[in-house]
């Protein structure tokens, strides 16, 4: 499929690289490269990062969730601002837009405004998850990539696909080359969380999942080569 619009989902801890906190910088230039040549093409692109190099709702069982979330929320703000640096030097207009006001660091997502920006070449990075607890950046993604009409969600994870159990743990796990939303909800697989998953199945709204390791992997998930794995809507 040639694709005219696209939400890029960056694992947060894919962009740390081997460091596994904080930021790699030669991976986010390493994405920054591949990206641009994706631009170059005149394909339209808006990208969600996720905070987990630095926090996750989920990092303390001790605090109030609502909370937790909200550092969740400010460590995707923090990692869209060295993404969109990176991206500039590499050659790229960058709009930092968020749900919430954050003073002159984003501006304020107006789902308008963000598909207009793009139509001038602009690659858009949605800051600050949903503004809303308790949901993550895979609905942040799904939600911004239907809102705006792109043609398909392209998450760059640190797993090189969708498995059937954690490779981690279990050497004979199977990795599928193509799936169904629908089989993703029916078998609760972890790659993407359930209320994301319905809402990209009721929406028609198709995904590619691979791993950003791997050499000019954007530019293959971009192309339609056979990558990771294509979850159909």
């Amino acid at each position: 499929m040639e694709y005219k619009r696209i939400l890029l989902k960056l694992s947060g801890e894919a962009l740390a690289g081997d460091k596994k906190t904080g930021f790699s910088e030669e991976e986010v230039m390493r994405v920054a490269g591949e990206v641009k040549k994706v631009v170059d093409k005149g394909i339209e692109v808006g990208v969600v990062i996720g905070g987990g190099n630095f926090w996750r709702g989920r990092s303390s069982n001790e605090m109030d969730r609502v909370k937790a979330d909200q550092i969740g929320m400010l460590a995707t703000v923090m990692n869209c601002i060295y993404a969109a640096d990176a991206f500039r030097r590499a050659g790229m207009k960058c709009k930092i837009m968020s749900p919430y006001a954050i003073g002159d660091v984003t501006e304020l997502y107006v789902r308008d405004k963000a598909v207009e920006a793009m139509q001038e070449g602009y690659v858009i990075f949605y800051a600050g998850g949903t503004s809303h607890p308790y949901v993550s950046t895979d609905m942040a993604a799904v939600l911004r990539a239907i809102e705006t009409e792109c043609d398909a969600i392209l998450a760059a994870k640190a797993i090189d696909g969708v498995y059937d159990s954690d490779p981690k743990t279990n050497p004979n796990a199977k990795k599928f080359d193509e799936m169904t939303m629908t089989e993703i909800v029916d078998k609760k697989l972890g790659v993407i969380d359930l209320a994301s998953a319905v809402l990209a199945m009721e929406n028609h709204m198709p995904m590619v999942l691979f791993g950003l390791s791997e050499e000019d992997s954007i530019i293959k998930a971009v192309s339609g080569e056979k990558i990771g794995t294509t979850v159909l809507a």
